[in-house]
């Protein structure tokens, strides 16, 4: 494929960029009255609004002519097929097929994968209405009230992601916990006042070799035996999410209660599939599949929708608009819901695992930027912290201002309080306050200048009724075709992720090298053999 930087698309993008440059929020307003009811899109009960954005019907029409260059259509055709679109790992990318409905048909090598699917979401059921009905008991025989999932990257951050934003809908008599650092403080602090004879782990890892995870389990396992005394007791209070069986059944986990996954998974697309066993476990199955309903629209949405209504697809034109051709290196999402604290953390690894690439499909280094940096905070919480450098630093930084209609705990004034800040914050970043109406309102002539705003700050405003187990599987799956979007107009590969290999292999070397006071003589460079052996001497002091 032609880099698009070469595309005659690209190219016009460029010119067209140096004009809209020149252009302000106020004065694109100000030209069409109806913006802001004309750039929105109203489609599975979410209301996204782009108006605020730098962009005319020219810069729109250049963006979908882009996409249309690049061949979006026909890639996500193959995704959605189960080509092997993971060129790196020759593998298919199909967690849109962890929630197709149970008649459908999705092949992988000649074989329709949806009824193992269902067969692994029906068992994954089964297992959480027992332990939520009190049927499945710990060893002594008494019932499980503690749930902790270990795991890491994908199989901790979108479980822990997901129950933060529908801990509303959890069962109160259940306590979840997670771990996935390997600081052993994480283990410590996740496990300390919990009574073993009532606690679950779930130990996520497609390998069951993942050293981070392992460490975890191990240390679970000692916790475990060391207030129980009988290995008998790991089958009763250990289940695995994995596809490595014998290393399932030498850990002491029964392979009846392991739980599997495919290699067209990728682990930060993996939480609907049978990683998310702890967040069912929560919810309950009810709730669980109401959430891969959300996430079944949006992936017909983003499969049928034309460019010009297609809510991933806009989103992410709009961010290569502001990466490629105005330079923004960052992405702020800021949702207005506490229950989503988690969900930039969860989108960071979505978004720069997938598109954080300097090398294109076919093995060429790129010249153009790819995947932002991406953050938030939800809330009043962000405006409090950093919003200062949205408004007034010399950082363009686009935004997304995720909002519900409705709260989950009503309570006075609150939600509309909260709403109203919402909204102010958008239209702050889009228009400002210029320095002659600074001045007009009396401000001492020395004070205008840092007591004006520049504005033109673009942002998207997506609005749902309130916060569902659906609505959450929507917002989801937006971000994630999103996500593809970007990576198939970039040219990479969204679904491999060599760059967190090089890393875990020198750990591996150096572990050995930290134990001794002096042996083995480590050998790096200079600075690293220098840290090594003055933690050494450090650590033989404990």
């Amino acid at each position: 494929m032609t880099s698009p930087s070469e595309t005659p698309a690209w190219k016009a993008l460029a010119e067209h960029a140096e004009q809209m440059q020149r252009r302000g929020l106020r004065e694109l307003f100000a030209e069409d009255p109806d913006r802001g009811e004309r750039l929105a899109v109203d489609a599975l009960g979410l209301y996204l609004d782009y108006s605020k954005n730098l962009v005319s019907d020219e810069t729109l029409g250049l963006l979908c002519e882009l996409a249309k260059s690049c061949g979006l259509r026909a890639r996500t055709e193959a995704m959605f097929a189960g080509e092997k679109i993971n060129v790196t790992e020759g593998r298919a990318v199909l967690h849109t097929a962890l929630r197709a409905p149970r008649g459908a048909v999705i092949e992988v090598d000649g074989e329709n994968v949806v009824p193992e699917v269902h067969a692994v979401l029906d068992r994954m059921a089964d297992f959480a209405e027992r332990l939520r009905g009190g049927a499945w008991r710990g060893h002594t025989g008494r019932r499980i009230r503690n749930v902790i999932n270990i795991g890491i990257g994908g199989s901790d951050l979108g479980p822990v992601m997901a129950y933060e934003a529908l801990r509303h809908y959890a069962d109160p008599e259940l306590h979840l916990g997670f771990v996935s650092n390997v600081d052993g403080t994480d283990f410590a602090e996740t496990i300390r006042g919990l009574d073993a004879e009532e606690t679950l782990f779930i130990v996520c890892s497609k390998t069951f070799t993942t050293q981070e995870t392992l460490t975890n389990a191990r240390s679970a396992r000692a916790w475990l035996l060391a207030a129980l005394g009988d290995e008998a007791a790991v089958a009763k209070h250990f289940v695995a999410v994995s596809t490595n069986a014998e290393e399932v059944v030498g850990f002491g986990i029964d392979p009846a209660n392991m739980f599997g996954f495919w290699d067209w998974v990728g682990g930060r697309y993996s939480y609907d599939s049978a990683v998310g066993l702890s967040l069912m476990v929560a919810i309950g199955p009810e709730r669980f599949r109401e959430m891969l309903a959300g996430f079944r629209a949006m992936d017909e949405h983003f499969r049928s929708a034309p460019f010009e209504q297609n809510m991933p697809v806009l989103l992410a034109l709009l961010g290569i608009w502001y990466t490629n051709f105005f330079g923004a290196e960052t992405h702020a999402v800021l949702p207005y819901d506490q229950y989503l604290w988690r969900f930039a953390a969860y989108l960071q690894q979505l978004d720069m695992e997938s598109n954080g690439k300097r090398v294109d499909l076919e093995g060429r280094y790129v010249d153009y930027q790819t995947g932002p940096i991406i953050w938030g905070e939800p809330g009043t919480n962000g405006q409090h912290a950093f919003y200062q450098l949205i408004h007034q630093g010399t950082k363009l930084i686009p935004c997304d201002f995720i909002g519900f209609c409705q709260s989950l705990n009503p309570r006075g004034e609150h939600h509309d309080l909260l709403m109203a800040n919402f909204f102010a914050q958008s239209e702050a970043l889009a228009f400002g306050k210029s320095e002659e109406e600074v001045a007009a309102e009396g401000v001492a002539s020395e004070l205008v200048s840092h007591r004006s705003f520049p504005g033109n700050r673009p942002s998207n405003t997506l609005l749902a009724e309130r916060l569902t187990p659906e609505c959450l599987g929507k917002l989801v799956a937006l971000y994630e075709h999103k996500v593809f979007v970007q990576g198939t107009i970039w040219n990479v590969n969204s679904f491999d992720q060599w760059g967190v290999e090089l890393g875990k292999v020198l750990a591996r070397r150096i572990a050995p090298e930290l134990s001794g006071e002096t042996e083995p003589e480590p050998d790096h460079d200079g600075s690293t053999n220098a840290l090594i052996r003055h933690y050494r001497a450090r650590r033989a002091r404990q």
